[in-house]
């Protein structure tokens, strides 16, 4: 059952279309991702979601309700973390917690938020003072501390440490596994990969695919690549002409062919039968890196 119905939505900046007929719907104790490049429109979209921003054209619903005109209601259901946001740098952890909480006729007991986001040590801790991994954990404490159904994380982990990145990714799934639906708004490929139940991809305020991570990976029309040093010559129209073979290439001296896995049984095949040993071999799958060159344009 989908919590969040977009329609055709459009926002405008004045000459400027920055969300061009967005459709697409979130269902309920989903991941679910809007990955893009910076100044895709991803932000406008959420906020729109937030009943940040109203929008020009279309509709938006959150559990049936419109942000721009049910806000006390949507408020009650939604968390937020936005992409640009800070606290009072003197402010104790305890303080935004409970500040937050104030706001909510019935809040989550903010003392367990804080033990299953490993911030206890830290609700004396004034907010300057945690690490960027310590605000991000504080963000999503505040976000949830209205019990909300549905949570928005912009661009979360954004100049966070691999080791922080990672340990916010665990987070983000324990958010899910405890019932909350996330939308998940990103432009690291590995996160959307790791994360995401299905993925909306926008790119110039248009989504230009929507499916599941493996759903956009098997749209790359280079699957998977073998890469082989022959230890013999070996004619590359042999190669050419195997099953779902999309290209041959020599690279300093290795032969590197583009198709899918059955190309990979193919030519293992071929060089068995003709007693050829394939020295460091290697089988790259394709990733969300790859689907995001291949469905985005050049300059995304």
């Amino acid at each position: 059952m989908a919590i969040v119905e977009v329609s055709d939505l459009r926002k405008d900046y004045g000459d400027k279309r920055a969300v061009d007929d967005v459709s697409f719907d979130v269902e309920e104790g989903e991941i679910f991702g809007i990955l893009g490049p910076n100044g895709a429109g991803k932000t406008t979209t959420v906020e729109c979601v937030e009943g940040l921003r109203r929008p020009d054209g279309g509709s938006v619903r959150v559990a049936g309700y419109d942000p721009a005109v049910d806000r006390h209601s949507v408020t009650r259901i939604l968390g937020a973390q936005l992409q640009e946001s800070e606290l009072q740098p003197k402010i104790t952890v305890r303080e935004a917690l409970e500040l937050y909480a104030a706001c909510y006729p019935d809040p989550a007991d903010w003392r367990a938020l804080t033990e299953r986001l490993e911030l206890t040590e830290k609700l004396s801790t004034r907010f300057a003072k945690l690490s960027g991994g310590q605000k991000q954990r504080l963000s999503i404490a505040l976000a949830l501390v209205g019990r909300p159904r549905i949570v928005v994380l912009d661009e979360l982990t954004t100049g966070l440490d691999p080791r922080a990145r990672r340990d916010t990714w665990g987070l983000i799934k324990d958010v899910r596994d405890s019932g909350v639906t996330v939308l998940l708004v990103t432009h690291f490929m590995e996160e959307a990969q790791r994360l995401c139940d299905r993925i909306a991809l926008i790119d110039k305020g248009r989504i230009t695919a929507l499916d599941t991570p493996s759903g956009l990976i098997g749209r790359t029309a280079n699957g998977t690549a073998i890469s082989f040093t022959p230890s013999a010559p070996l004619e590359t129209q042999l190669l050419a002409d195997l099953p779902s073979v999309a290209s041959v290439t020599h690279q300093d001296g290795r032969i590197v062919v583009n198709g899918t896995d059955e190309t990979v049984h193919a030519v293992l095949s071929l060089l068995a039968g003709r007693g050829i040993n394939a020295h460091q071999l290697r089988v790259t799958e394709a990733t969300l890196d790859d689907a995001y060159l291949n469905l985005t344009g050049p300059d995304a």
